[in-house]
């Protein structure tokens, strides 16, 4: 598994605000607090864990083999430790406090903040699912999708019929690059404010006015329409480290399912979970909607008997490699499913 998180394209201001939020959220009783006023209670008005939702998810889980801790206290502290570090980025306090730190260099600096995952990576992203709705749009099967490469590809008047939501939008610089690319109906949301409000004013300032962005969370998103396109670049990833992590990613598949279009596309983009673990996690939601463990806002007849809800198109293949234990590896994986 790649690490949590890749270098920022400021390092020195990463590390800056790295150092703040491990400072903030030190103790282990101040790190109890912090997870539970998040779990328990959000800024939209109800909680995160939706009895219904909180227990399918947990009954799904009960089946699971889970590998039993360590006797020894020396795997039990750096258990702890690895813990500790990824209960913090899966609260939504670390990342209020993380953007509040970048509003503040954006309003005095002009910065634009970090660019997660990198700009190269960004760059293939964009231009990649510009290809792939390329084809969608001509009727094409999709059978060479794993070969299409980061090139310009014509074709542009298609997307501006494509709906696009980028969830965990952050600084919005994704939701950029695609308008660059030629998409035009753009939606960006974080449940973070203050990522909100740094993604409107880059957006306005860099003159891409006609992007809207909204405070959401896709938990428990209160989006009333489906989108063409649904992207998410690291959110994921930031909900499975949270102390809660398994059960929130089975709420998160949950939601998305019903934020996608039939016949849409959702592109996820990884540094924590490789490609087979992501398609393996969009089998078990398959089998679990297909299954009969429903959504209680979705009839049942409407899964039941039909394809799988995710249908798995490709991968990025462009990003570097690297070999470890005789296997091939990279540090980032994207990855395209068809909505059924």
């Amino acid at each position: 598994m790649a690490g949590i998180r890749l270098p920022p394209e400021d390092p020195e201001l990463s590390s800056q605000q790295s150092r703040g939020a491990v400072c903030d959220l030190v103790s282990d009783d101040e790190r109890s607090v912090a997870a539970d006023s998040w779990s328990i209670k959000s800024d939209y008005g109800s909680t995160l864990d939706d009895d219904q939702r909180q227990t399918d998810a947990a009954e799904s889980l009960s089946a699971a083999n889970y590998r039993a801790p360590s006797d020894y206290s020396s795997d039990k502290e750096e258990a702890d430790a690895e813990e500790a570090a990824q209960s913090m980025l899966g609260l939504q306090s670390y990342w209020d406090s993380a953007y509040a730190d970048e509003l503040v260099n954006f309003r005095e600096h002009g910065h634009a903040g970090e660019v997660w995952f990198g700009a190269y990576v960004m760059e293939v992203v964009a231009s990649w699912t510009k290809g792939l709705c390329i084809d969608i749009s001509r009727g094409c099967m999709l059978n060479h999708v794993d070969d299409i490469k980061s090139e310009p590809v014509e074709g542009n008047k298609s997307l501006c019929t494509w709906s696009v939501l980028d969830i965990g939008t952050g600084n919005g610089l994704l939701l950029q690059e695609l308008a660059k690319q030629g998409f035009s109906d753009l939606t960006g949301t974080d449940y973070s404010e203050g990522a909100i409000q740094l993604a409107r004013s880059l957006a306005d300032r860099d003159g891409f006015p006609d992007i809207n962005f909204l405070v959401d969370n896709v938990l428990e998103s209160k989006l009333e329409r489906q989108f063409q396109l649904v992207l998410d670049k690291g959110t994921l990833d930031a909900i499975g480290l949270h102390p809660d992590g398994p059960i929130k990613r089975m709420m998160y598949w949950d939601s998305v399912s019903r934020l996608v279009a039939s016949g849409g596309l959702l592109v996820i983009t990884s540094c924590n979970s490789t490609k087979n673990e992501i398609m393996q996690e969009v089998e078990s939601f398959n089998q679990r909607r297909m299954g009969g463990s429903q959504d209680p806002e979705t009839p049942r007849d409407q899964e039941a008997g039909r394809d799988p809800p995710f249908q798995f198109l490709g991968h990025v293949r462009s990003y570097p490699t690297f070999m470890f234990g005789g296997s091939e590896g990279s540090r980032v994986t994207t990855l395209a499913f068809l909505r059924s």
